[in-house]
């Protein structure tokens, strides 16, 4: 790892303090209500944590090396990023609970613990120490209580010393990576994000050197990650493991050092690692990983008719994530565009609204429902499926990984739509509502945004400001138009290309800015099969919705270049973003929805999903 070179990529771009939020942005629209549904139905759950608190109080993952610890602070991390944007009391005092009474768990070693003693540092006990430490670090950036922020700075210490103690470099220590039997060791190097987090609050250098020792380590027993990646020879697939949201977390973390130490070559290394994911794995509707939980080329095999789960929505929300880093660190507008493809298919398809049981394969029957799917459909095939990371409760019930993470997801588009910048405000992802903070200079603004975006093709927003201001306004040229035709101040520019159309000047009170997108309808082509899209919108068949007679893995087209002749856009059903009839140049009209939208009852015998439609060329099943 070398030294800053490239201090001015940064430039005006600063990772902390760019979120609107705390109540400031209210929003509409389908990510802003999933948020909220997530937030009312799941983490204003105060039985669910306490069930959570009670797995460290009983060592509850010894006998079956689990990972039931893991879910407090998945599901506190989400929950505090959700709290950022609503601003929601009821909601804070819950967590803030939740977090004392975790904290009444720590042992007189500092362990905070899911193993006891003779069987700690085996299976996933390195894995959801890490996700208790991120949970307290989450909630502490929210905290209001100097005291209980002192307290829980104190138990971070407490748990990173004891196992600084037991891990690492040096006689009688044990190697991080041999810290657990699973994906040679690396879901155990994971801990190295809260481990950073802990130095930038508290300055201790140890914690640093312990990060840096995980990241010289590798992250992994069969093989050395950081190296490939820097190296940026093979694909993810390619690497000895490939446990895809494991080794999404672990480059999570080393960007995180590369935050707090500005080590260049860090972020090279991420910078390589998510272009060669987003290169061999990312799919249409933004997930990853088409056999199970791994990378596998699912860039090409996502055509494929396959018996498994596929795209972990735990990896979908690592993704987004990962990306959103990215985007506060560079201010590069491709990784909004990763972002949102993943928020409007894969993520707001994976959320349980109608609360259908699901399939257990522990259980092999279906279970009572999570407000979450762990697995998303590709070609003809159902939701529902599997819980992932299902585990039970001494007392009985269960829960799962994906259902914990998901609020980190859902929360994670509504709180950076609008970010500050040193110069003003950058616009991400055409969300209609109001935004109230300041300009640059400190005068009071209210943005209030006007979208029909993701179905429609027209964005505004208007300026209330007490007096004149000057300052920049950046706007996100998304990855499916065209071209854009901004209007501002009686003056109309176009655009092609990707980046931020930028509006800087003196704004007053009542001054609008407008964007129309030229956005139509899309078809990618992939192994004889075709994908059709509007806008960030993937559209699929749903087989519920099919006309009698007709098959969603009909071929629609007869040619080489396959092309659509006509489209209709109709009136949406029930919570359809977006909802047409498409004529091709073979099989006559198909009814195609919002992926989101599509496969929702999946406990109903015709709930088949299909995005990739066959040509005349390709074989269906």
């Amino acid at each position: 790892m070398g030294s800053i070179t490239c201090e001015e990529r940064i430039g005006a771009m600063e990772y902390k303090g760019m979120t609107v939020g705390m109540g400031n942005a209210e929003y509409k629209g389908k990510l802003s209500a999933m948020c909220e549904f997530i937030q009312e139905h799941q983490l204003k759950d105060e039985a669910l944590w306490k069930k959570f608190v009670r797995v460290y109080k009983s060592a509850a993952d010894v006998n079956d090396k689990g990972w039931r610890g893991e879910y407090w602070g998945k599901m506190m991390r989400g929950a505090c990023m959700t709290y950022l944007y609503s601003g929601d009391e009821q909601l804070y005092l819950i967590i803030e609970r939740a977090v004392e009474n975790l904290l009444g768990t720590q042992d007189e070693n500092g362990r905070i613990s899911t193993y006891d003693m003779p069987n700690e540092f085996t299976g996933w006990d390195m894995w959801c120490r890490k996700y208790v430490m991120t949970g307290l670090e989450y909630f502490y950036e929210i905290c209001k209580s100097k005291a209980l922020k002192a307290k829980i700075l104190r138990s971070l210490q407490r748990q990173a010393d004891y196992i600084l103690k037991k891990v690492g470099p040096g006689k009688g220590r044990i190697p991080v990576e041999q810290t657990s039997e699973w994906w040679g060791g690396l879901n155990s190097s994971t801990i190295l994000e809260p481990f950073v987090q802990l130095y930038k609050l508290s300055g201790e250098k140890r914690y640093l050197n312990f990060a840096e020792y995980i990241i010289r380590s590798g992250g992994c027993a069969k093989g050395n990650l950081y190296r490939l990646a820097l190296e940026n020879r093979l694909k993810p697939y390619e690497y000895p493991v490939t446990k895809a949201y494991e080794m999404m977390s672990f480059f999570e973390g080393v960007l995180a050092y590369y935050e707090a130490t500005r080590e260049e070559e860090c972020f090279f290394v991420v910078e390589n690692f998510v272009s060669a994911v987003r290169e061999s794995e990312i799919t249409a509707i933004g997930g990853a990983g088409c056999t199970h939980e791994l990378f596998d080329h699912s860039a090409v095999k996502q055509t494929e008719y396959s018996e498994t789960i596929m795209q972990e929505t735990c990896v979908t929300v690592t993704w987004m994530r990962l990306n959103d880093r990215m985007l506060r660190l560079t201010g590069d507008a491709k990784y909004a565009d990763a972002v949102e493809r993943s928020a409007y298919n894969a993520l707001l398809g994976s959320i349980n609204t109608e609360g259908n049981k699901q399939y257990s394969f522990e259980k092999k029957s279906l279970v009572e429902a999570l407000p979450f799917d762990s697995y998303s459909p590709l070609y003809a095939n159902r939701r529902g499926r599997g819980v992932g990371g299902y585990k039970e409760f001494s007392e009985g019930g269960y829960y799962g990984c994906c259902a914990c993470i998901g609020a980190a997801g859902t929360a994670l588009v509504p709180l950076t739509a609008t970010l500050k910048t040193h110069e003003g405000f950058r616009s991400n992802y055409f969300l209609e509502g109001t935004v109230k903070t300041t300009v640059p200079d400190g005068c009071p603004v209210t943005l209030l945004f006007r979208s029909d975006v993701p179905a429609g093709e027209r964005f505004s927003v208007k300026v209330k400001l007490a007096r004149k201001s000057y300052f920049a306004f950046e706007i996100r040229m998304p990855y499916w138009a065209e071209s854009a035709t901004l209007s501002c101040g009686g003056e109309t520019r176009k655009f092609a290309g990707g980046g931020y159309l930028r509006e800087e000047r003196d704004w007053e009170d009542g001054d609008e800015l407008t964007v129309s997108f030229e956005a139509p309808f899309r078809i990618a082509e992939l192994n004889g099969k075709i994908c059709v899209s509007k806008g960030p919108l993937v559209l699929a068949r749903d087989e519920s919705r099919e006309e009698e007679g007709k098959n969603i893995v009909d071929a629609v087209s007869g040619t080489e270049d396959p092309k659509i002749c006509r489209t209709e856009c109709i009136k949406p059903l029930r919570d359809e973003q977006l909802c047409c009839i498409i004529t091709f140049d073979k099989a006559g009209k198909v009814r195609m929805t919002d992926y989101a939208s599509c496969g929702r009852n999946w406990l109903e015998a015709r709930s088949r999903v299909n995005v990739w439609l066959p040509t005349e060329a390709a074989s269906s099943k």
